[in-house]
């Protein structure tokens, strides 16, 4: 296994963890279907796409940095900054295009078929930020080397904007409990559990708000920011209104989701 794998997984798994037990003593909302019945589903869907990467794109992402370093491709290539501030513009657009692309996830109707898997969980905890369907992270992965190729991004922010990324999205999935007064203040730097799981709410216009995974720049200067859900962050509903029943929303289901034509 490559460094950069190594590095991801490592600091994944350890925060994961981290969230996991934060979650157990100290929930903010309480979990109505069982955790077996969901995050069989969950972990079992990020092994096989951890699988499926491990044995066929891998560190695509992360050689492309490489290659256009090697080649001098790309924007920053092309310009004379000082390390650090390259560092930090490679992870700022990066960031910005994972917003992007959760946009278009939502937006066109083709990505939204893959996209809905996630959404789909009835319930939202850190599992659930691995809940995604394989094909999603393929093409993920070729959207990320793209922006990677064009703006000739550094190996190491890629592999620093990684684990950011991961751990980001393992916090803002959580059900923890974190005081209303520490909320308003970290959301206006990042976004917290409680912005990430309006996005998750059954209501259309929640759902269609709080695009960002790491930082909360994004969704406040292109108005996507919702500041309080319709329902209590205790009562509101999770999901998606179409896919209520539990039984629906099986493993090998979830894998076929998006090719079933809609009635």
């Amino acid at each position: 296994m490559d460094l950069e794998n190594i590095l991801r997984l490592s600091f994944a798994l350890g925060f994961f963890l981290t969230m996991i037990t934060w979650e157990f003593l100290n929930p903010r909302r309480p979990l109505i279907i069982a955790r077996k019945q969901r995050w069989l589903i969950n972990l079992g869907l990020a092994l096989t796409n951890q699988l499926l990467v491990r044995f066929s794109l891998g560190a695509i992402a992360y050689f492309t940095a490489i290659y256009a370093q090697q080649q001098n491709f790309g924007l920053l290539n092309l310009l004379t900054l000082p390390n650090i501030l390259s560092l930090f513009i490679s992870v700022l657009v990066l960031d910005f295009a994972i917003y992007c692309q959760h946009i278009i996830s939502h937006k066109w109707a083709w990505l939204w078929r893959l996209h809905q898997v996630h959404h789909s969980d009835l319930e939202i905890d850190a599992t659930t930020a691995v809940r995604f369907h394989p094909l999603e992270i393929i093409l993920s992965l070729f959207y990320k080397s793209l922006w990677i190729l064009l703006l000739g991004i550094n190996p190491a922010a890629v592999i620093i904007f990684e684990i950011i990324l991961n751990g980001a999205a393992t916090f803002n999935h959580s059900n923890i409990n974190i005081s209303l007064k520490l909320d308003k203040v970290l959301r206006w730097i990042i976004i917290t559990p409680d912005m990430h799981r309006i996005h998750h709410s059954t209501i259309k216009n929640e759902m269609d708000s709080h695009y960002g995974f790491s930082i909360s720049l994004w969704d406040r200067i292109f108005k996507t920011y919702t500041e309080n859900p319709q329902d209590s962050q205790l009562t509101m509903k999770i999901g998606l209104k179409e896919r209520r029943n539990p039984q629906q929303l099986a493993f090998l289901k979830l894998l076929s989701l998006p090719f079933k034509v809609s009635k």
